[in-house]
């Protein structure tokens, strides 16, 4: 039995990914439809995009200053 907020994460990041990219494609094909998800996913929602539970920084951003941080620690 989990706990309420096990699934937040990933029903937050579906509800994003069809209001920013289903809900806006008419896909012809299956494999139009997976290109389009892979960028939105690999290009986009985690390199790019701002989201709120990483501070307002991109993953990428947030992942630069997480090392700098911890390499302050180890040094």
């Amino acid at each position: 039995v989990g706990m309420p907020g096990d699934n937040a994460w990933s029903e937050s990041f579906f509800a994003n990914l069809k209001k920013e990219q289903v809900h806006w494609w008419h896909f012809k094909t299956v494999n139009e439809a997976r290109q389009v998800l892979f960028e939105y996913i690999e290009v986009f929602y985690n390199r790019q995009r701002v989201q709120k539970r990483l501070g307002y920084l991109s993953p990428i951003q947030w992942l630069k200053q997480w090392q700098q941080q911890t390499s302050k620690l180890v040094a």
